[in-house]
């Protein structure tokens, strides 16, 4: 699954939609990935937020405010903090985690209902894996297409759940376009993330991926 929606790497645009029970906001966001060590994401719009910059290398990872002209390094403790106010946490967008190394899986369940056969799988962490989700239930198409992830914690009860949507044809590959992400406790509470264009497998730069660059994005 992270296969297809990431590949080795990729560089795209994105739409965030912040959605709350009493305001919603909007962001345009450009990423870069080069898996499995490094992510950028920058801010474009709305203007009192752009510039604003999300670097993971390795394991760690800092954000960049340019109106204060200041970089500040995230401590692993704050990975599950919500990113820009979203229901996203920094963890879900530089991607610290792995799916495939930090989790092990078991498929429970077949829905062949429709017209591609739909796999439930229940992933729970390694003993050494760095994460703090007791497990992960996955629903993916059998041509690896995700459907839905919930995500559960110590107590075995869910806390957030994404839905991944509108399966489009991008660089030569399906993958969903939408993704949206919803609180388990507050349903109004939700960020939806839109694929606008996106490329895979293309050569990017290390300096991209640089102190330097998430300060001066010229």
């Amino acid at each position: 699954m992270e296969q297809t929606l990431w590949s080795d790497s990729n560089h795209g645009r994105f739409t965030m939609r912040i959605e709350s029970e009493y305001w919603t906001r909007t962001l345009e966001l450009e990423a870069w990935m080069n898996r499995p060590e490094h992510t950028l994401i920058r801010i474009h719009a709305p203007k009192k937020e752009a510039g604003i910059g999300s670097l993971r290398i390795g394991d760690a990872m800092w954000n960049y405010l340019p109106k204060v002209d200041r970089t500040i390094k995230i401590p692993p403790s704050m990975m599950l903090q919500p990113w820009m106010g979203s229901n996203f946490s920094n963890d879900d967008l530089v991607k610290e985690s792995s799916f495939v190394e930090d989790y092990t899986h078991e498929l429970v369940e077949t829905d062949d209902s429709g017209e591609v056969p739909v796999y439930r799988v229940v992933s729970t962490p390694r003993p050494d894996a760095p994460v703090v989700w007791s497990r992960l239930e996955f629903n993916v198409r059998e041509d690896s297409i995700p459907v839905s992830l919930a995500y559960y914690d110590e107590r075995d009860q869910i806390v957030k759940r994404m839905t991944y949507e509108q399966i489009e044809t991008m660089d030569g590959r399906r993958i969903p376009a939408r993704w949206t992400m919803v609180d388990a406790d507050n349903p109004e509470s939700r960020t939806v993330i839109t694929i606008d264009s996106i490329e895979f497998d293309l050569p990017i730069d290390e300096e991209v991926f640089s102190l330097r660059r998430l300060r001066n994005p010229q």
